[in-house]
């Protein structure tokens, strides 16, 4: 396993600090408020108030903690939201980790008891994690990721292109706008010159939208 320690963000909750890539998993100023404003509010919300889809499928690039699934759950909890939910995760981390990062602080004590529970059986099979919540955990690098669905939202959560620049190329953004249907939103924490131009090429409007708390701006995408 990668070498990995735990860092206590700026608002309290934790992230990881993986040294072999050099960075940590979440912002350091704060993890659990970047989830919920570049994935949730400038994501899923944005597009649940855009369209009034109730049935929404979401992947995500960078599956990670499961941070960003656990505040998605969380937020649909008392809402009449069908959600599928793919993560794609080329390392996934052991259950013992993801017990060890403190949110259940962070989320109703069910969706945390359910995610723990469902999470090792996601790594081979899609899950029911509720009667509306689905969850299946793509263990593979994401040029090597195949799938027939198709999805409305893409939380785009990869390591910072400094680190693995592999993950933002051409060919990578390329792979994942396939998978976006029409009218779908792709999202991440990051807005750069590149970026921009590739999204574009691919048959997306460009938005910059506020960023979280350590960043002006982010991406969204809209697929035309």
């Amino acid at each position: 396993m990668r070498k990995m320690n735990f860092v206590t963000t700026g608002d309290g909750s934790k992230t990881l600090y993986n040294a072999e890539i050099g960075e940590c998993y979440h912002s350091t100023h704060g993890a659990v408020q970047e989830s919920k404003h570049v994935f949730i509010k400038t994501g899923l919300d944005h597009y649940v108030q855009k369209t009034g889809a109730s049935d929404v499928a979401i992947l995500e690039v960078g599956f990670g903690t499961g941070l960003n699934f656990l505040q998605t759950a969380d937020f649909i909890r008392d809402k009449p939201f069908q959600i599928d939910y793919v993560g794609i995760e080329g390392f996934p981390l052991p259950l013992t980790t993801i017990a060890e990062t403190g949110y259940n602080e962070t989320v109703n004590p069910t969706v945390w008891s359910a995610y723990l529970n469902c999470y090792e059986v996601a790594l081979q099979q899609e899950v029911q994690v509720h009667e509306r919540l689905r969850l299946t955990i793509a263990h593979t690098l994401l040029m090597d990721f195949q799938t027939e669905k198709q999805f409305d939202v893409v939380y785009f959560d990869a390591f910072a292109a400094i680190h693995q620049p592999e993950m933002w190329n051409d060919a990578a953004l390329a792979h994942v706008a396939q998978f976006v249907k029409p009218g779908g939103v792709f999202v991440t924490y990051a807005i750069t010159g590149n970026l921009k131009r590739s999204m574009k090429s691919l048959g997306f409007s460009i938005e910059k939208a506020p960023g979280a708390p350590g960043k002006r701006e982010m991406l969204r995408a809209t697929k035309l």
